[in-house]
Parts: structure tokens; sequence; C-alpha cells
């Protein structure tokens, strides 16, 4: 049995195969290795920041449009085989609630998908407030790999499996392809006005601990180089506990959601065949070493599944664990989004209502996520690369 489990740690923590790292691509690489690269070809290591500053802030899609640098060093690059190389979307799917799904087409022709939110889905709820005035708010879900392989039953995406891990450029380009759709302002950009509230959710295609340099990379050219402060964006696990204390471990990070989706081990292991391995008392110890700063939470991801998940034993019994468990956490209840061949039952709207009442009666703090996109197979747990609305 300890072989079995050895080996699927392995299986599960190794990398597929990726875009090859020999294509001399720009975007995705860090300020230093922008650096590194200008003086390779003979320039000052300021011109790397100048770069850094073209590809993340300015979101610029060809070496020409990278106006700071002389002509002869962006005709180096040119020569030397050097492209930007940022991720594009290729097609955009629009729901009636202003909701955006794209298909974003890689390097390899391979396709993920990202999902615009004009207003978000409440799941931002409870979370730190400030006084800036902003003129927009909006949520960007980005995908970390093509696929997933951890298999939840409910999910849409299951059925894909895993194809492969996205490069770092590959997760930090679908939010700067979307920025750039929507004209975005965000950190403080020099003369832009007031910047636009964007909250970025690591909650797409894929689980992002089973790819963790690369989406840590990704977080990092985003808060660095496009200027995202980290309490605006949130990644979620299906509760990898090797990505979770490692993750404890980072100094700037994001916030943690953890979709939990059930009060027991039991319930759990039917619909998230990943507990078998963490069982939930393994993720509850990991997420304890996580170093929660000034009034952030963690956040338990709760899928409502009809008649599996959904009873007020379920949620007397998920009180009692988040309470027991000592963390400084808050709920987020989705009700279950369809998908074709998937055996599940949306919840009755009374006992989603029932449901929140008896976590807050037992001061869990619990918020309803909004559905958003359903129509466009753009809600949680309908991503599949679908090139189709839901009819």
């Amino acid at each position: 049995m300890a072989a079995k489990s050895d080996k699927l740690v392995q299986f599960e923590l190794n990398e597929p195969e990726t875009v090859s790292a020999k294509l001399r691509v720009l975007f995705g690489r860090t300020r230093c290795e922008l650096e590194r690269l200008s003086g390779e070809l003979g320039e000052a290591e300021y011109r790397g920041r100048q770069m850094f500053e073209a590809l993340y802030r300015q979101r610029v899609t060809d070496l020409d449009a990278m106006t700071a640098l002389p002509v002869e060093f962006r005709r180096k690059l040119s020569e030397a085989g050097y492209t930007v190389g940022a991720p594009k979307i290729t097609q955009t799917f629009e729901s009636q609630d202003g909701t955006e799904r794209y298909l974003v087409e890689l390097a390899d022709g391979r396709t993920v998908e990202t999902v615009w939110m004009p207003e978000g889905d409440g799941g931002e709820a409870g979370e730190d407030s400030d006084d800036e005035v902003n003129h927009r708010r909006a949520t960007i879900c980005v995908s970390s790999q093509v696929g997933c392989a951890v298999r939840c039953n409910f999910c849409f995406t299951a059925k894909l499996g895993l194809e492969r891990h996205l490069t770092a450029g590959e997760i930090a380009g679908q939010v700067t392809a979307v920025l750039a759709r929507h004209d975005a302002t965000v950190g403080s950009a020099r003369g832009q006005g007031n910047p636009d509230r964007i909250n970025l959710v690591f909650m797409g295609m894929g689980e992002p601990f089973h790819n963790y340099e690369n989406f840590m990379t990704a977080f990092h050219l985003l808060h660095e180089g496009a200027g995202i402060a980290a309490s605006r964006m949130t990644v979620s696990t299906s509760g990898v506990v090797p990505g979770i204390e490692k993750f404890a471990q980072e100094d700037v990070r994001p916030r943690l959601a953890i979709s939990l989706n059930a009060p027991n081990d039991a319930v759990r292991a039917e619909i998230m065949p990943i507990t078998r391995k963490w069982p939930i008392a393994d993720v509850m110890q990991a997420l304890r070493k996580v170093n929660l700063t000034g009034r952030e939470r963690l956040t338990f991801e709760y899928v409502l599944l009809g008649k599996v998940n959904d009873q007020l034993k379920d949620a007397e019994e998920l009180a009692q664990l988040v309470k027991k468990s000592g963390l400084r956490a808050k709920v987020n209840l989705i009700v279950w989004n369809p998908g074709p061949g998937i055996a599940f039952d949306m919840p009755k709207p009374e006992d989603v209502l029932a449901f929140q009442m008896a976590l807050r009666k037992a001061e869990v703090p619990a918020y309803i996520r909004k559905p958003r996109g359903l129509d466009i197979f753009a809600a949680c747990g309908q991503l599949k690369r679908t090139v189709e609305a839901a009819g």
C-alpha cells in the first residue's frame, strides 16, 4: 500500500509534457531574466526592466510596440528569434448577464478557458475592503492547466483529464489578454485615472498546486509586473497537502481557498477521490501552517449537490468541522452548475438558504456565490473548452 501511495504522489506532482522551454518567447520571463537577456545582447540591464514594464503593465503584443526600447535593440531581439508570444483570445462567448468566456490559444495550438465576470459572483464577500474610488469592479477566473487530473465527479473539466501544465506565461497571459480586451486599469498606472478593482481567482481549469512553480511565477508576474495587489488574488486547491505546506512558506502570496464540498471524508471521497489520499484532517493540519495576515481569512468552497451534501445535518456537521479546526475562515456556498453527462441534481433553493442559515446560526460566516454565465458554460465547474452556448 505504501508503494502505491508513493507512486501516486510522483504521478501527480511530476511535470507532464509542456511547451518547449527553447521557444524564444519573452512573455512569461521575470524581470531578472529580462535583465540578464539584455546584458547577453550587449544592452544595459535597465532595458530588461523596460521590457518587463512593456510586457505586463503596457500589455504589448509585438516587439515594435516596445517603443521605450531603441530600434536597434528591437532589431537585435527580432534577429535572435525573440517574440512577445503572449496567449491570444481566439473565441469569445457572451452571456446575458454580462459574463464572457474565452478560448485562449496557446503556442502549441491547444486552448484553455478564461472567464470575465463584470460584477464578480459574490465570492469576494467578507473580504477586506478599502476606501479607494473605483470606476469598475470585475473578477477574472484563470486556468492553470490544460484539463485536470483531480477527477472531481461533479466537475465538467474532469472529463478532459490532464493534457499538460501551463507555463507561467500562459497563466499570466490569460489575464493580460482579458485586461487588454476590456481596457482595464490596475494598480497605480500613471496618468490613467482611478484603477479598476480587478480580482483574480485561480479557479479555472486545473489544480494550481499540481503546477505549483509555474502558478507562483505567474502570480509574481501579475503582482510585480501588472500591478495587481496580492490581496486581489485567490488560488483554489482541492486539498493538495504538499502544495499547501509549500504555500504556507511564501512571503508574498495570494489568498487561499479550499474546495471542501463535504463535511466528512466518507461523503467527500465519493465526489472527490483525492480525499482517499489526503483526508480532511490532513488538509486542516496543513492549513494551520498558513500564517494569515491582518483580517485575512481562508475560504472553504462548498459545492451543494442535491440530496448528496446539502441537507441540514450536513450544514451542522460542516459548522462543527470549521469551528473545531480553529481556522479563521468563511464558507462560500456554490449551487452546483449542471453539465452534460454529469449525474447530479441542483439543490432546492430552500435547502440552499437553510444551509446558509445553519452555518450563520453557528457563527460561521457563509455566503452564496451567484452563478454567472450559465448560458455559455462559464459557471463554476463548467469549463471544458466548449465551443457552443448552453442553449
